[in-house]
């Protein structure tokens, strides 16, 4: 069975104040190319389908649009979860409907996932859709005051899968989650974090037993320790941190033996996103710019020393589409400070609000108000996803 497998779509996705919109159109017109060549058997969708719980009506429309013409004129059922960003409510309404025309929603989590089930001609291919949901969420739905973290949640949810499985069929499981190893998987500025509390992440191994395993919330295309567990990778480019990531679908073909080859089909954006450095003078003559695409979104990276005069306004008479400007500070104070941002961006909020009670009172946050604080904390990201 061939699989399409692609996340993390963001429809509706601001960046530096600027609508990506057309840029998620032009994607998925080149999607849907790659569906006429590839002719896929399902796609997946794992996850984050929107930028945010309530999204626009443009994006709602383009993902309607997209969706009509892949299942509708394509004839390619589509398998979609809710991740992190979405509304699980908003992502699943009417699922059961639009279940007869060949589209397939997971929104909210179940006590049991029971699988999807389309047939190739080597027989019968099990889809286990797993909805991203708060392990406090999958506490509730299983009964269980032992789940405290997402890593609890996930192992929780796949030995249920596990207990009705029919081993000797081909199983996938689609999943939303941070699954790997901290040191082995790469990070991007555009992620939000999974939750508040406990680890984010989850032990590769909850997935041997699944023939192919595919993933979202990670925005570059990588494995997650194993070939068979994978994220495919954001549709584009949502951060200068992931300018040197080529996005992709992933095209996943499970034979009869439930052995999967696997591939990565580019996605030619209608803008790329890169970094540029140097002095002002020189990134905006002739000899440099000549050498690439002017109308790409572009962060600058100014190392003149002294007061410039509109930088800005002299960058964007070459780039019309800079999305953001800054200058080089001092290399020692520089170091410093990038040093310092990438220890907080890996702490979790409420570690940070602990050290920042203890700067102000002198004193350790105690266990009574960091349940407090971290409660608060859940319930601005669970507001989030409404």
């Amino acid at each position: 069975m061939k699989i399409l497998h692609t996340a993390d779509w963001h429809l509706g996705k601001i960046v530096h104040e600027h609508s990506m919109l057309n840029d998620q159109k032009h994607a998925l017109r080149e999607l849907i190319k790659i569906i006429d060549t590839e002719k896929p058997d399902v796609m997946i969708i794992a996850g984050d389908i929107y930028d945010r719980s309530q999204p626009s009506i443009e994006a709602v429309e383009l993902l309607d649009d997209t969706l009509t013409e892949i299942i509708m004129q394509k004839k390619c059922p589509v398998i979609m979860i809710s991740g992190n960003h979405d509304s699980p409510v908003r992502i699943g309404f009417a699922g059961r409907i639009l279940r007869e025309n060949g589209l397939f929603i997971a929104g909210e989590v179940s006590e049991y996932i029971k699988p999807i089930i389309l047939n190739d001609e080597h027989g019968a291919v099990c889809f286990y859709a797993v909805p991203f949901a708060e392990h406090a969420a999958v506490r509730e739905a299983y009964t269980d005051e032992s789940i405290k973290s997402q890593s609890d949640a996930i192992q929780k949810i796949t030995e249920a899968i596990y207990k009705k499985m029919d081993k000797g069929a081909r199983n996938v499981c689609i999943a939303h989650s941070y699954i790997g190893s901290m040191e082995g998987m790469e990070e991007s500025d555009s992620e939000r974090q999974i939750s508040v509390g406990g680890t984010e992440i989850v032990d590769a191994a909850y997935f041997d037993q699944f023939n192919y395993t595919a993933l979202g919330h990670l925005h570059k295309a990588q494995k997650a320790l194993k070939d068979n567990i994978r994220y495919s990778g954001s549709l584009l480019k949502y951060s200068f941190s992931e300018s040197r990531h080529i996005k992709s679908v992933t095209i996943a073909d499970i034979d009869a033996e439930g052995n999967s080859s696997i591939e990565q089909i580019p996605i030619e954006p209608l803008h790329d996103m890169r970094e540029i450095k140097g002095k002002l003078k020189d990134l905006i003559s002739e000899k440099v710019y000549k050498l690439a695409d002017t109308s790409d979104y572009i962060k600058a990276i100014l190392t003149d020393e002294g007061e410039l005069l509109e930088p800005m306004y002299a960058l964007r008479s070459v780039y019309p589409n800079i999305l953001r400007m800054e200058r080089q500070k001092n290399a020692k104070a520089e170091d410093s400070m990038i040093a310092s941002a990438g220890e907080y961006a890996k702490k979790p909020p409420i570690d940070i609000a602990g050290e920042f009670y203890e700067d102000v009172t002198g004193e350790k946050i105690g266990k009574s108000r960091k349940a407090i604080i971290e409660s608060v904390l859940t319930d601005i990201m669970k507001g989030e996803r409404q």
